[in-house]
């Protein structure tokens, strides 16, 4: 059966490589003489270039394209031609879900929301890369989360890992965890690994975007540097799995081939490891519960020499503990300290700001947010909203 799938952030790092999956597994399909094994339904972009997402629509023949950015829609109206319908705003990406079996959301920051509570109120599967929406918009998401047929497939290499190890548990499918001790999620350490506070103080934006192991788009790759991108992890396993802070703990390990672990009351930890691929993460969620039958991140175990780990340095980088905090106030105080933090990574990347600053506008804008504890979406945007002009008038400043 074809699996019909709505790709959202399509020209982003995780929108490229589910396509690629997508038109490599049709491509064996057609030679083996079989039917496609995915349709994309929808393609959706808050920014990206008018000539790249063109590209998509006519190789996917895919009609309907959902924009966050009016002029660019117009551009790529003009480019294809008829019988495409580009439509911009949160309505257009509400409605690109609904053609879908399963809904990749790989939109960076807050504007992937509208998608994550779409998907879930429909009963889909939520192929889940954009990590802002869950941890903002925590309590809210929960609510849909529970509509009969919806489930978080998480893409996040880390959370990717904690679903396959908590799956040897026989009571996960339950939604027992009594049996889990703790979540260890693992860091490259990004960067910086290793530096001084003192050493972080003249940090370049070259230096901060070159990351050692993965390649994202700039935002993740700064809050990698930060750790902040860790700390946001925390947060969002905790919203996934339901595990408390106390039982989830952050280590360093540069290599990257064990992604996370779960640690069992008996004693046993299990992990899993994979060379650093996304496409493995994004593939699973594609076909889960079943594996996907082309290989992605395969470890060749005769060359792998070295494992390590190490506990991160918190004075160095503050924004881990920043996001440990929001996380154990909860209500709306994730969404400031996302929200922040995105305005703070902007000013960075404009040169506005120094490295070290991103914390010290987090912090401040974190300190001074009254978290309601039980928010709507009303509440959860209205705090966003708050949070994004409190750390813009620290900018002014």
């Amino acid at each position: 059966m074809t699996l019909r799938v709505a790709v959202m952030g399509s020209t982003g790092s995780i929108g490229t490589q589910t396509l690629d999956i997508i038109a490599l597994a049709n491509k064996q399909a057609a030679d083996a003489g079989q039917e496609p094994a995915y349709c994309v339904t929808a393609l959706g972009a808050g920014g990206g270039t008018p000539e790249l997402l063109a590209t998509q629509a006519q190789d996917f023949g895919c009609a309907t394209i959902a924009l966050g950015n009016e002029m660019n829609a117009a551009a790529l109206q003009d480019r294809l031609g008829t019988g495409f319908e580009v439509s911009v705003g949160d309505e257009a990406f509400a409605a690109a879900c609904h053609g879908a079996d399963v809904v990749m959301n790989g939109i960076v920051g807050f504007a992937g929301l509208t998608v994550t509570l779409e998907t879930l109120r429909l009963g889909k599967r939520l192929g889940l890369a954009n990590k802002e929406s869950l941890i903002a918009a925590g309590p809210v998401v929960q609510k849909v989360r529970a509509t009969p047929g919806a489930e978080i497939v998480p893409v996040d290499s880390e959370h990717c890992a904690l679903h396959q190890c908590l799956r040897a548990n026989e009571s996960f499918s339950d939604g027992r965890l009594d049996q889990v001790k703790r979540l260890v999620v693992t860091a490259s350490g990004g960067p910086f690994r290793g530096r001084t506070a003192a050493d972080l103080a003249t940090v370049t934006i070259d230096e901060a975007l070159a990351h050692p192991t993965w390649s994202m788009g700039p935002k993740i790759t700064v809050d990698s540097s930060t750790l902040m991108n860790k700390g946001l992890e925390v947060i969002e396993a905790n919203e996934l799995y339901g595990v408390g802070f106390d039982r989830i703990d952050v280590v360093v390990h540069p290599q990257s081939v064990v992604h996370s672990m779960v640690e069992y009351t008996d004693g046993a930890t299990i992990a899993q490891l994979s060379m650093p691929d996304m496409r493995l993460c994004i593939a699973y969620a594609l076909d889960y519960d079943s594996r996907h039958h082309n290989a992605y991140g395969a470890i060749d175990w005769t060359s792998l020499s070295e494992l390590t780990f190490s506990p991160p340095d918190r004075a160095a980088f503050p924004c881990l503990d920043l996001a440990y905090a929001a996380g154990r106030i909860g209500g709306t105080a994730p969404a400031a300290l996302s929200a922040a933090n995105e305005v703070a990574v902007e000013a960075f990347l404009q040169g506005q700001i120094a490295w070290v600053d991103i914390a010290r506008v987090v912090e401040s804008v974190l300190s001074n947010h009254n978290s309601e504890r039980e928010p709507d979406l009303d509440a959860v945007l209205g705090a966003d909203a708050a949070a994004r002009i409190a750390a813009e008038e620290l900018l002014g400043t």
